[in-house]
């Protein structure tokens, strides 16, 4: 224990030397990736070692998972590009490009031309620091494959590499022998075994890009020599207007506003409240498949239907439930505030609850449900806070909230994928804000359907990407006793108590309820995030957390 607690230290100052060097770097306006402050940044995240990054550490290996998870959050031909802007909304949408959206992370991307991507920035700080650590880790690969692909200090391409660039500029497709033996080179740039490549091969593959391994490869190795030669710099900047305007909840009072208009517009403004945080299938389901599928509820069975819809392949059965919905008095409302959390409203007193896991409650209110999507690190405390604040328009009035659910996905320290977490509290990393609170939801709610359940302090971290086992160890084993992370808590719980007990914009009585299920364990090797999803693991935990949370609502006198 007191060996682990010294590391434990050193992993919090590397955390906190990376964000006032993003911070830093944000305020310039601009940085280069080789340049003295770009090297210090890769340095830190280096000495950090984060588990979600693997083998980053080692100079002669590529890390392809982490590689690929965080390609999934960036935009596809970010490899082809050496400037990076990072931008605020700023009308790209009015003109001609097409907005590229990765497929892990809900945000506009754009390819200003052949050496340009801009990525605009609508979820606060944490979206920053979230790209700007993937591109340390991204660039910092990029020179170890330029470095088994040159020699003579970038001047020269080893033959090997002349292969891979044979191989990418060939426009009509490569025989099944030719891609084995490319592999057999890409194997030798990347410092993996040919299996490990021939299987990262099929994972990077798409629809349209089968070959799509070699091409990232490739243009990574490439832009990393441009640069050393001082043929292309690759630099990463921020505009004024996203300078100007980050910290100022100018989206989130948008978008917060957008909601109070429909609740005003809809005569629901005076009904009692019911915030949700989780996503956009989970109350929806509960509340209406087995209605819109003609399908009868069956106690024994009741997540056969919810794991037929979250399979990938049914699409149209997802459609299906949400069309039923909306004829059924679901009020839906497509963000375009830009802070990418979309809504939904629901009228409980028209909706049929008797084909449903809620048909036992005898619910005779008029409470309305507002469900959120997931909001992302600090971004959450600007959308609740500017949520909980009173309309004032023609109309005025005060947000008649009676409860607030926060349901999301969180790294477990002790567990495994798919187990539920219940906290108890909040600690917010590299910081004195602690936030206790009183959670009605208890791990008795979820006792006997064999899942694992743990009850305790969570900490709400500065990013995922940045945690090792050092420091998580730590914050498990001593007395902290944390049983998990994620990343908008401490910023939900701020904003609720603000709103609550300092700006009296909510009653200090609002029940808060908060449950998360477990997406990855990063203290076990093959479980962090990078190893890939939860896939229909996560659709027990996700779907007895939201029927606590609605029976809870539906039926006052549960314990609270």
């Amino acid at each position: 224990m007191l060996e682990t607690i010294p590391l434990a230290r050193q992993s919090t100052e590397s955390i906190e030397r990376i964000y006032i060097t993003m911070r830093h770097l944000f305020y310039r306006g601009k940085y280069k990736i080789n340049g003295t402050t770009g090297v210090a940044l890769r340095n830190l995240l280096l000495k950090l070692d984060p588990e979600i990054y693997g083998s980053m550490n080692n100079p002669h290996k590529v890390e392809l998972d982490g590689l690929l998870y965080v390609l999934d959050r960036l935009p596809q031909g970010i490899e082809e590009c050496s400037f990076i802007n990072l931008t605020a909304n700023e009308g790209l949408d009015e003109a001609i490009f097409t907005p590229i959206i990765p497929p892990k992370r809900r945000r506009n991307c754009y390819r200003i031309d052949e050496d340009q991507m801009n990525i605009e920035i609508m979820r606060g700080r944490s979206e920053i620091y979230d790209i700007l650590t993937h591109l340390t880790f991204f660039y910092n690969e990029a020179d170890k494959i330029r470095r088994r692909a040159f020699t003579d200090g970038g001047a020269n391409k080893t033959r090997i590499w002349q292969k891979i660039e044979e191989v990418v500029m060939h426009k009509t497709g490569i025989s099944r022998r030719e891609r084995d033996i490319a592999l057999i080179h890409l194997a030798n740039i990347l410092g993996r075994t040919f299996q490990e490549t021939l299987l990262a091969y099929k994972l990077f593959a798409t629809d349209q890009q089968k070959d799509r391994l070699f091409h990232i490869v490739y243009w990574m190795g490439e832009l990393s020599q441009k640069d050393v030669l001082d043929i292309k710099d690759r630099e990463v900047s921020f505009t004024t207007t996203l300078r100007a305007e980050i910290g100022h909840h100018i989206s989130g009072e948008k978008w917060a506003n957008q909601i109070k208009s429909a609740l005003l517009k809809h005569d629901l403004h005076e009904r009692p409240l019911h915030i949700i945080s989780s996503n956009m299938h989970s109350v929806l389901n509960m509340l209406f498949a087995h209605d819109a599928l003609a399908k009868t509820f069956e106690q024994r069975a009741e997540l056969g239907v919810y794991q037929d819809i979250s399979a990938v392949k049914n699409r149209e059965m997802r459609k299906r439930v949400k069309d039923f919905a909306l004829e059924n008095n679901l009020i839906y409302l497509d963000d375009k505030s830009g802070a990418n959390i979309h809504v939904q409203i629901l009228d409980l007193k028209k909706v049929n609850l008797g084909n449903s896991p809620l048909q036992h409650i005898n619910y005779e209110g008029d409470d309305v449900l507002i469900v959120m999507d997931y909001a992302f690190g600090e971004q959450a405390f600007e959308v609740m806070d500017e949520l909980l604040k009173p309309y004032k328009g023609k109309t005025t009035f005060k947000m008649n909230v009676k409860s607030i659910s926060i349901m999301g996905k969180a790294g477990i320290l002790e567990g495994k994928k798919g187990d539920i977490m219940v906290p108890t509290s909040h600690v917010y990393e590299g910081t004195a804000d602690n936030y206790p609170f009183q959670n009605a939801l208890s791990a008795s709610d979820f006792k006997g359907y064999r899942l694992g359940v743990s009850q305790g302090m969570m900490v709400t971290v500065l990013g995922t990407s940045l945690q090792n086992k050092s420091l998580l160890s730590f914050f498990k084993n001593t007395s902290w006793s944390a049983i998990g992370l994620e990343m908008e808590g401490a910023h939900y719980q701020k904003a609720i108590q603000i709103a609550s007990k300092i700006r009296n914009h909510i009653d200090s009585n609002v029940v808060v309820r908060y449950a998360y299920y477990a997406s990855d364990n990063p203290l076990e090797t093959g479980s962090t995030l990078a190893s890939g999803g939860l896939g229909l693991t996560g659709v027990k935990p996700t779907y007895l957390i939201t029927q606590r949370i609605l029976e809870q609502i539906l039926n006052p006198t549960l314990p609270q």
